[in-house]
């Protein structure tokens, strides 16, 4: 692989209590390019997508073992701050979950956090983050009106806007589409495409016709006999789907397993 290393996951292993839900995950994720994680479900997909930004720490009982790297800086280092790497790692969740408040308001609300007060500047922000979230013409004129108005793709695009606001180095979706119709999807995987130039995009998806239309490259996990998550393949999105090196890749994209 000759492509710039975004976030490398060494010897990962994830336990919720006592069960383990990820064992020894080692994956490099490249640079500006889109990486789908699938597979069955309990295998493990969107508990691994969420150590790339700490979000297990918000279960109670979860403990990792390994490093997560992201640009080189190891994210589970002592003196690391959770608010900072949740700003170059964002996040975007299977169902549209926007603020109960203006659209406006729902993608100033991380600069505000992080200390951006001038209106001019949060105007600037919210206007580029709609922009490349593909929102903009459809809400510039209705930005004080509530995201709750707008339909389940808006919404979704309202959450990227919100995501890319802080302007994060990797975006992570989890499922961003399952919960939108047929045209929202496609919106939505358009918009994957156009962000991977200025970002690194890591997806979850069960969808295989989406993982094999948008991503450049892709992730197999299973479970084991003990249920534990487990990388069984990684490679270049084609060759995944046309000429796998794990017969339980073929299975599970063929429908026969999983």
């Amino acid at each position: 692989m000759d492509q710039r290393i975004e976030v490398r996951i060494v010897g990962v292993s994830l336990y919720y209590g006592k069960f383990l839900a990820l064992r020894h995950i080692d994956l490099d994720v490249p640079a500006n390019q889109i990486t789908a994680i699938i597979g069955p479900s309990g295998s493990g997909k969107s508990s691994l997508l969420r150590t790339i930004n700490r979000m297990n720490e918000v279960i109670p009982g979860s403990r990792l073992e390994g490093q997560v790297l992201v640009s080189g800086q190891s994210i589970y280092a002592q003196n690391v701050d959770v608010v900072e790497v949740r700003r170059k790692v964002g996040m975007v969740f299977q169902r549209p979950n926007p603020f109960p408040q203006s659209i406006y308001d729902n993608v100033a609300y991380g600069p505000r956090i992080h200390g951006i007060k001038e209106k001019r500047a949060l105007d600037d922000i919210v206007e580029r983050s709609l922009r490349r979230s593909a929102l903009w013409d459809e809400a510039k004129d209705k930005l004080r009106k509530s995201a709750l108005a707008l339909s389940g793709g808006q919404q979704q695009r309202v959450c990227i806007a919100r995501a890319l606001a802080v302007d994060p180095q990797v975006l992570l979706m989890d499922e961003p589409a399952s919960a939108l119709d047929p045209i929202a999807t496609l919106k939505i995987e358009d918009l994957m495409r156009e962000l991977r130039q200025a970002y690194t995009v890591v997806v979850v998806t069960h969808n295989m016709q989406q993982a094999a239309r948008v991503s450049d490259w892709t992730a197999v996990l299973m479970p084991a006999l003990d249920r534990a998550g487990e990388l069984i393949e990684f490679d270049k999105t084609a060759k995944i789907f046309t000429n796998p090196s794990d017969k339980r890749t073929e299975d599970y994209i063929t429908g026969r397993l999983g």
